[in-house]
């Protein structure tokens, strides 16, 4: 076995040079040697130098073909790291959008574009011919339909003010959303301001324009009376529900438990029992929320006095919004506003950004109090306010007929549900 004499660190001349590593290869014995007439047909073999495989060998005087062949090689370390080639990320062109390049204002005429079109450019209302298209509806309200039928259908002004009005206020509400329930509570500190009476204005604005299911789920702990403003059809309660939760599996089965009025809001009643209502808690009320959830796309729940109450924390943890209800006196404006503090100082400050304070002026009191000073300090806390005003048939405290109120009251119930829609996310995914 022939080896090389490693050089010394201490040689001047390979003082900077790298160190060299001895390897020592022990090849096997041949074991199979050519045929005399295969070595005649065989092809050269050819020649492999040291330099092609990047070490030297060491010269050796023979090579016994019977015995192992041992050959030394030099390994030199180096410190040089390989690099391994970055590919550059692919450049993805972006997609149109829809810009200029895409319009036609300015090429009703017909001239060609200098740009190759889409074939979204080829809508209906460029192809066909007005007297086959869509015409424009004919307009609401008086002045423009006078106008309108005068001119033998040829002068078309649009609608009135009202008529614009309350279409604007129709679309608010029957804003389209995606995704899980919306859960809205209505809730103050105080009893007797009209919790009752706002949460059934609202839900029969909702019910009476959007397509959509809605319901008002009764949570008051102290024998809640929401039920009775609509005519009674069930005699269920949401202790009824909880306890067939598991059985019901369709918005038919879920109907049997729920009264609903002319606009089409279902209202799931509390426990007309005081003491066998105290045991509808927070699990209670999470199984009644989750079988709501099924069928409906807003939740409604009308919130008892206990601020502190279980069936309160598992409502708040659900909401998207709320609604804050104040009569017109002092005691009644300070306890709202002590609602609002309550919230922001227990972790939902930012349902105080988006509530709505719905002022029931229906209230004793309302006459000696300046209404404008309660309005102004509640719009520095809250999103909006609402003013209820007095009606009659409110007051009564029995049923509600929706399409039977003052003109103004069914407008400001459609003005706060206006203004609840506008902060419920358009999407949700959980």
């Amino acid at each position: 076995m022939m080896t090389r004499r490693r050089r010394d660190d201490s040689d001047d001349e390979f003082a900077d040079e790298p160190r060299p590593i001895t390897v020592t290869v022990q090849l096997p014995p041949i074991r199979h040697s050519a045929p005399e007439e295969e070595a005649a047909v065989a092809l050269a073999e050819p020649v492999v130098t040291p330099d092609i495989l990047g070490a030297s060998f060491v010269d050796a005087p023979f090579v016994d073909e019977a015995a192992p062949t041992t050959t030394s090689v030099i390994v030199v370390a180096s410190d040089a790291v390989a690099v391994e080639p970055v590919e550059e990320a692919a450049v993805i062109p972006p997609l149109p959008t829809n810009d200029l390049q895409f319009t036609r204002r300015d090429r009703l005429d017909g001239p060609a574009s200098g740009k190759p079109e889409p074939a979204s450019m080829l809508t209906a209302e460029r192809l066909l011919e007005p007297r086959n298209g869509r015409r424009r509806p004919p307009p609401e309200g008086f002045w423009p339909v006078l106008i309108y039928a005068l001119s033998l259908h040829l002068i078309n002004i649009g609608d009135s003010e009202p008529v614009r009005y309350r279409k604007d206020l129709d679309a608010r509400i029957d804003k389209r959303m995606e995704g899980s329930t919306r859960f809205v509570p209505i809730l103050t500190r105080k009893g007797g301001v009209g919790k009752t009476t706002i949460t059934t204005l609202l839900g029969m604005a909702l019910a009476d324009v959007r397509e959509d299911r809605v319901i008002a789920i009764d949570a008051n702990p102290d024998r809640g009376t929401l039920a009775e403003r609509v005519p009674v059809q069930t005699r269920s309660t949401v202790r009824d529900v909880v306890r067939d939760a598991k059985s019901i599996t369709s918005v038919s089965e879920f109907s049997e438990y729920v009264s609903h009025d002319e606009t089409r809001l279902d209202i799931l009643a509390s426990d007309t029992d005081p003491l066998v209502s105290e045991a509808f808690d927070e699990k209670g009320y999470n199984i009644v929320a989750d079988v709501a959830a099924r069928f409906y796309s807003i939740v409604l729940t009308d919130c008892g006095t206990g601020i502190i109450h279980s069936v309160m924390r598992a409502t708040l943890r659900r909401a998207d919004s709320v609604v804050i209800v104040s009569g017109g006196s002092v005691d009644e404006a300070r306890l709202a506003s002590e609602t609002l503090t309550w919230l922001e100082s227990n972790g939902y400050a930012h349902l105080v950004k988006n509530a709505i304070v719905a002022l029931n002026t229906a209230t004793q009191g309302t006459n000696l109090v300046k209404i404008e000073e309660i309005e102004a300090h509640f719009a520095s806390r809250v999103r909006d306010v609402v003013r209820v005003p007095y009606d009659p048939q409110l007051a009564a405290g029995s049923l509600v007929s929706y399409h039977d109120l003052k003109p103004l009251t069914r407008d400001s119930a459609r003005r706060l549900a206006a203004l609840v829609v506008d902060g419920l996310p358009v999407r949700r995914t959980a």
